[in-house]
């Protein structure tokens, strides 16, 4: 089994690689709050276990098989994410950084009873996709609501990366699978006015940020050919 100091790294550079950035060195140690020189040494013995490619002053990318160590390690952290939420009835904000523990210690046989038990799930808690254990990770459609103009639509996903942010969504009323009605986008600060069941809020443009949304599909009714 890799190491947790390993497997950390291997996740940190896919999340990198996943937004269209260079993991550079840099990057990588504001992201990890670890030291430069400390990162350095990592990557090198990343690139000699063939799980990176390294070039100089541009940074690292995962190889094939650094990819699939990384997505065995966001599989297990999303499956007992879910677990916790489903099982343990944890908030979806109280549940990252325990997932973050028990990810590490997990066995191949944990893993395949986990997903098991909790019938082969698609997503975790906060809509993000689980990895198949064949290492395979559909991409989803959803956008940033922070890009939509005003317009019926469905949250399918809420970022995970910061705690307080899935506190601040859950007392508006965001989750997954709510709609929501953009009713405006102000300008200047690229703030919106959105309805939550029925009630107007104003989400912040770092919030809508970490929303993703997809299109909600127009209400049957009456007058529109469907029979009565």
């Amino acid at each position: 089994m890799a190491s947790e100091n390993v497997e950390n790294y291997l996740k940190r550079i896919y999340t990198i690689e996943k937004t269209g950035e260079r993991a550079s060195t840099t990057l990588l140690s504001e992201k990890l709050q670890i030291s430069p020189a400390s990162v350095s040494e990592m990557i090198k013995r990343l690139a000699e276990q063939g799980d990176v490619n390294y070039t100089p002053y541009r940074g690292v990318e995962l190889t094939r098989e650094g990819r699939k160590r990384a997505l065995r390690i966001i599989r297990r952290h999303r499956l007992w994410e879910l677990f916790l939420v489903r099982v343990l009835k944890y908030r979806w904000d109280e549940v990252h950084t325990e997932a973050e523990r028990l990810e590490h210690v997990t066995s191949e046989l944990m893993e395949d009873r986990l997903d098991q038990f909790l019938g082969n799930p698609t997503i975790d808690p906060h809509g993000d996709a689980i990895p198949s254990a064949d290492g395979e990770l559909p991409d989803g459609a959803a956008v940033p609501l922070s890009v939509v103009t005003p317009s019926e639509v469905i949250v399918r996903r809420v970022s995970d990366e910061e705690t307080e942010i899935l506190r601040y969504a859950t007392r508006l009323g965001i989750e997954l699978e709510k709609q929501l009605t953009v009713l405006e986008r102000i300008s200047f600060d690229g703030s919106l006015r959105v309805s939550i069941d029925g009630k107007e809020q104003f989400v912040s443009q770092k919030l809508a940020s970490r929303i993703f949304v997809e299109p909600a599909k127009p209400k049957k009714g009456r007058g529109n050919g469907s029979p009565a």
